[in-house]
């Protein structure tokens, strides 16, 4: 039989369905690949204490992707929120023996709302020990310009810059996400030889939530089946756009992208690509 490529992801789990783990497993879904799962900690807000982010022990972090390895095995792998230094050290080590040929690392810094998602001491292992290993990062404009210490992005030209000088970094393809900014939504990939932008309307919606781990997650499906990188995020951002379209709510919060819109409406949005 010609089984689905294998992708895991290791992330945090959104209660609300529509980031992180939630979103991952639902675009591997919709693009059919085989979809596994790693969580780092619960994210839901407790209405008594506040707390948000409830971290998963490393015991069962390493629980789930040595369990899944051995049942499974893996082409691609994408990580999201890994929150503190030890997380991202304990994963790091697990990809370094595990021989997986596709990471993406989506590297989770900074929230919808500008929400802090790394502690300041895990900055360092993220940029020293995780992303050496990615055959993509995908920051976007925030988490772009804290890996640069601050630098101010506001145009095209700077995610160039900062795409080219952030594969100094380690990864073998920058992708520096561009949806903060003004005007079509371009995103930046740097390849270490050429600068390739990705072009597509911006879409007229608040309800954008979960669209940089669908993102991510596409990227990375799309690479498990062997796409060229250029063309995994050329595909994978004609998914997200077509997602966020038609992206809703059921309450007065900000709602999901939906991530059947592609297959439901039968619709993929074109994608303008250039490069220099």
């Amino acid at each position: 039989m010609n089984f689905p490529s294998r992708v895991i992801t290791i992330a945090g789990s959104a209660a609300g369905g529509s980031a992180g783990i939630q979103a991952d497993l639902k675009t591997f879904q919709e693009l059919d690949v085989y979809g596994m799962s790693v969580v780092t900690a619960i994210v839901g807000r407790h209405p008594e204490t506040d707390k948000n982010v409830h971290p998963q022990t490393l015991e069962a972090i390493e629980a789930q992707f040595v369990t899944a390895m051995k049942q499974v095995g893996a082409d691609g792998l994408k990580t999201g929120m890994l929150f503190s230094k030890e997380v991202i050290e304990t994963v790091a080590a697990l990809i370094r023996d595990a021989s997986i040929k596709n990471i993406t690392v989506d590297p989770v810094m900074i929230g919808k709302l500008d929400s802090k998602l790394l502690r300041d001491d895990a900055i360092d292992a993220l940029i020293n020990q995780l992303i050496p290993m990615a055959t993509i990062m995908t920051p976007n404009v925030p988490e772009a310009s804290l890996l640069l210490g601050g630098r101010d992005l506001t145009s095209v030209d700077d995610l160039k810059q900062a795409a080219i000088d952030l594969h100094d970094s380690g990864a073998a393809n920058v992708l520096v996400k561009g949806g903060r900014l003004k005007g079509p939504a371009i995103d930046v990939l740097y390849d270490g030889r050429t600068i390739w932008t990705f072009e597509a309307p911006r879409i007229d919606t608040v309800h954008t939530s979960g669209a940089g781990c669908t993102y991510s997650a596409a990227i990375a499906a799309y690479l498990a089946m062997d796409k060229p990188i250029a063309e995994a995020v050329r595909l994978a951002k004609s998914f997200v756009t077509t997602a966020i379209e038609h992206g809703f709510s059921y309450t007065d919060f900000v709602g999901p992208t939906y991530h059947a819109a592609m297959r439901k409406f039968n619709e993929a949005h074109e994608i303008k690509v250039s490069k220099e």
